[in-house]
């Protein structure tokens, strides 16, 4: 209780210091730029940022509209069918690797709960590496004792990375033969399941029949510093609206890693497999790449190429455990955010090419949009940098304080998530924009270097000497082309 009160009150002193920074910034300022009749009027530096804005005004309508609309309908027309819609087995296949002993005690012992409340004839499938992995969850078995309906099977990979065990998980359930009514769900080794997560996520299949793959809300506990723990906060808050959003058009952009759900049909493809497996890219300049990271965005790229429509459901939760990858906040979020966002933009160009006939007109916009962002986020900022310079300092001042008001309201509109919400956010929001829109323009020159943050597996390539310092020079040299003409476009509208 003590606890609480503790941090409530640091919250509202929080929330009070944001709040009297914008007043001080907002009295430093001329009393022109909040008349409307002024040229320097504080609303006119919006409009460099009419494409974002309006992009994120209609993620959010659209993500109301799925949440409070049109997910409940179909909530309705799912427990209508009953036991019409439960599956004829459930496989909960879990990846372990390197994940300390007591967050793989807490997930299987959630999984293997799960297995035996949700009344479907279950396997749980273990895809791990280390010994010690196999007899924690056999001792977690002995101890709940399953009925016969559920079943344990272990897969044992060498520690080569993530997608070689997800496919040789895959490929232990296609021995086991599961018919078109088989749904797979797919557990990361550091995500708890909230109770009932398998009987609120299975029966979409049925309602749904197009529906390849589906994935679950996220909330998190973070092993770090109190703005560590904030800032994935705010992301998962920000993912479960953006799910929603793209829910709509049953277009979710990724099949996350987490916790995701596929029909058994889709796992045992020979081409899904391959997919996860061995995804690579041919780049013009960059030549032929696998994809060390990102089996969340090849699985939802293989869904899309084969035909399929993926889902959301925002009332089925998982629980992570995260595990920052470095002590600083500061390395630590560009180590996540150069992992992030380079698995976005190596999915991104492809996925565009599948066509608007595939996509839909609204995915289609999104995906162009991930290719732009990383420049318009960085626009306001680079014209009030440069208006200070050249005019006054008012226009920095200005901007901060537009910056400090939309923050705080985008802030406010997360709170109809569901998710928690703290006075950290509107710095934090920003702190993404920029640094995000930086990290991005690095890494979109520069696709083939990956890295896992919580293993020591890197993309080793066996290039010519020439090529590899064809490589490293012509993404030093086309990083600072782009930023050079960008730069220089705005000093000549400036």
């Amino acid at each position: 209780m003590m606890d609480r009160l503790k941090q409530g009150f640091a919250e509202a002193a929080g929330w009070v210091f944001y709040l009297s920074l914008l007043m001080l910034i907002a009295l430093a300022l001329p009393r022109t730029v909040f008349d409307p009749e002024s040229k320097d009027f504080l609303l006119l530096i919006g409009a460099v940022g009419i494409w974002r804005y309006s992009m994120g005004a209609m993620h959010f309508m659209r993500g109301m509209l799925f949440l409070y609309v049109v997910y409940p309908h179909y909530r309705r027309k799912v427990r209508k069918l009953g036991a019409a819609a439960d599956p004829s087995h459930v496989f909960l296949m879990v990846t372990s690797f390197r994940i300390d002993a007591l967050t793989t005690a807490m997930v299987y012992r959630s999984v293997i709960e799960e297995a035996i409340a949700c009344g479907y004839p279950t396997t749980v499938v273990c895809s791990i590496v280390e010994r010690s992995d196999e007899l924690l969850v056999k001792a977690l078995w002995e101890k709940y004792a399953p009925p016969e309906r559920v079943k344990l099977d272990f897969v044992r990979i060498a520690g080569t990375g993530k997608r070689d065990g997800l496919a040789n998980g895959f490929r232990a359930i296609s021995r086991h033969l599961p018919d078109e009514h088989a749904v797979v769900a797919v557990i990361d080794g550091d995500s708890v399941l909230e109770p009932h997560v398998v009987k609120r996520t299975v029966p979409w299949f049925k309602l749904f029949p197009n529906v390849g793959g589906l994935t679950t809300n996220e909330f998190c506990e973070v092993r770090g510093s109190y703005i560590m723990s904030e800032w994935h906060k705010l992301r998962f808050a920000q993912r479960h609206l953006n799910m929603c959003s793209m829910a709509l058009s049953k277009r979710v952009l990724t099949m996350t890693g987490r916790m995701s759900v596929f029909r058994a049909s889709v796992v045992t493809n020979p081409e899904f497999i391959a997919d996860v497996e061995s995804d690579h890219l041919e780049h013009w300049r960059l030549g032929r790449f696998r994809f060390l990271t990102g089996d969340d965005k090849s699985s939802w790229y293989s869904l899309m190429r084969l035909g399929y429509d993926t889902f959301y459901v925002p009332d089925a939760a998982i629980n992570t455990v995260e595990h920052p990858p470095e002590k600083s906040f500061i390395k630590a979020s560009r180590k996540l955010m150069f992992r992030w966002y380079g698995n976005n933009l190596r999915q991104n160009s492809r996925a565009m090419r599948l066509g608007r006939k595939r996509l839909g007109a609204f995915t289609s916009l999104v995906l162009f949009d991930q290719r732009v962002s990383m420049w318009t986020c960085l626009l306001g900022l680079a014209v009030a940098i440069i208006a200070s310079l050249k005019y006054s300092v008012a226009y920095l001042l200005i901007y901060l304080l537009w910056i400090g008001i939309t923050r705080l309201i985008l802030t406010l509109l997360l709170s109809v998530t569901g998710h928690h919400i703290g006075p950290a956010y509107p710095l934090i929001l920003y702190y993404n924009q920029v640094v995000g829109a930086l990290v991005k323009i690095y890494v979109f020159f520069r696709l083939d270097q990956q890295s896992w943050t919580r293993q020591p597996t890197k993309l080793t390539r066996d290039l010519a000497s020439f090529q590899r310092w064809f490589n490293t020079w012509s993404s030093r040299s086309m990083t600072f082309s782009a930023a050079s003409v960008f730069i220089a476009t705005l000093l000549l509208i400036v």
